[in-house]
């Protein structure tokens, strides 16, 4: 018998260090080779780290929440023959049914941290035998954690649900969000407690993932930036009956036009007017880096928080490409598959909250930008022609500016720029 050790693989080009988001399993446990032993995280993308070999659990070298450099030891294994230390490749990033992109905001009871021995060092009693794998479709054992997804134990937490009492049908035993649709169809839902009873509850929920990085870069955009927000009324109302003409005779290859590709256009065109609005400020040196690329990110809501997806070279996109490629990093975003690359390189941000946009908002700027346009919630409203009050589709636009780099006359000129476009749909279209 010996010692296996496992150290945290490179999990992305320039990356030194990795935050441990979640353990699959605690000191003790039987692993076969394949079977998911922990999720970190960098870079708002959750990777899982593999077994590369059957064995024990013997020691777990970290924390939920702790950061730790790449080619670190994270896991003593005792294993068959000969040990040595290997850092295996990564899992890949979730696939389309098992979000990856998410904290975890507790960490599993069982996932002790054990101090480890000096020096590993060969194990002379024989170890117990490994279980076989779980049968696909078997309940899990009294005592036996299941295994599931980060995006399904939240889920599963979130619902009330012992995930020891659902059904797992991937392989080894896994639950899948589809297990948990099927659990929740047989009625087995959280009893409702009937009765007016207090709650002295007090939940301790550590920040960690990405709700940890999100709070680390809000606190630094509304520390370090002066914000000014700047509101303005759009009517949008011959917008979206082009929008509703083009969508209506698209080919079967074009995506259906929301809002947002009108939007990007328009600032493409009122940027090339202000390219100073499409730019990162380095406060530390004191430098602006105005860029000719328009990269628009997206800031989309996920399960897990707020990721910031980027659509680059806006300015190289028609209509229809701005569409499909907001579409692909939606959808990326939403299942936790977005790459590094696509979360990262935004020189402007769109901010939304769909239809409950409210009336006005103050958005806090992506930083480093510069400037963020927030679209608020489209209403129809009566509005006064000077000869009677007809009904008109409005929308607010509420977008805030670093002031210490953009003056307040130059943030009304953008947006009164845009508004133009977007009451005006025609001369987005206008080249020159």
């Amino acid at each position: 018998m010996g010692e296996f050790v496992i150290k945290l693989p490179d999990v992305g080009e320039g990356v030194a260090e990795a935050e441990l988001v979640e353990w699959h399993v605690k000191v003790g446990d039987l692993v076969r080779e394949d079977m998911i032993l922990a999720a970190v995280m960098t870079d708002k993308a959750t990777v899982e780290i593999p077994s590369p070999v059957d064995g024990e659990i013997l020691w777990l070298g970290g924390e939920i929440g702790q950061v730790i450099a790449i080619g670190s030891p994270i896991i003593r294994l005792k294993v068959e023959g000969e040990g040595h230390a290997i850092a295996p490749e990564p899992a890949k990033l979730a696939k389309a049914e098992e979000p990856k992109a998410q904290p975890v905001k507790e960490a599993a009871p069982e996932a002790k941290v054990e101090k480890p021995a000096s020096k590993p060092a060969p194990i002379a009693q024989a170890s117990k035998p490994l279980s076989a794998p779980l049968a696909i479709g078997a309940p899990r054992a009294e005592g036996d954690k299941p295994l599931a997804s980060p995006a399904v134990r939240q889920r599963a937490r979130d619902a009330g649900v012992d995930l020891r009492q659902v059904t797992g049908t991937g392989p080894a035993g896994r639950i899948s969000h589809e297990d948990l649709d099927t659990f929740f169809a047989r009625g087995s839902q959280k009893p409702v407690v009937s009765g007016l009873t207090p709650d002295i509850s007090v939940k301790e929920i550590k920040v960690v993932g990405l709700r940890r990085k999100i709070a680390e870069k809000m606190a630094i955009a509304k520390s370090h930036i002066p914000h000014i927000t700047y509101v303005e009324e759009i009517d949008v109302t011959s917008l979206e009956e082009l929008r509703a003409l083009l969508n209506g005779k698209k080919r079967g290859d074009q995506p259906k036009l929301t809002l947002l590709p009108f939007l990007m256009r328009a600032m493409v065109k009122a940027i090339a007017e202000q390219p100073q609005l499409n730019a990162l400020y380095d406060d530390d040196a004191n430098v602006i880096h105005q860029h000719g690329g328009v990269h628009i990110g997206i800031a989309a809501q996920t399960p897990s928080g707020l990721v910031v997806p980027v659509v680059k070279h806006a300015e190289a996109r028609d209509l229809w490409g701005c569409a499909a490629e907001v579409n692909l990093l939606a959808d990326a975003a939403k299942t936790g598959t977005a790459t590094r690359e696509q979360l990262t390189g935004s020189t402007i941000t769109i901010t939304s909250l769909g239809s409950m946009g409210g009336i006005v908002t103050t958005p806090v700027i992506n930083y480093p930008e510069v400037a963020i346009i927030g679209v608020n919630k489209m209403m129809t409203r009566p509005m006064w022609d000077g000869a009677a009050f007809i009904p008109r589709k409005m929308m607010n636009l509420s977008s805030s500016f670093d002031h210490r780099v953009i003056d307040g006359w130059d943030a009304a000129v953008f947006i009164q720029r845009i508004k133009t476009l977007l009451e005006t749909p025609a001369l987005i279209f206008v080249e020159g």
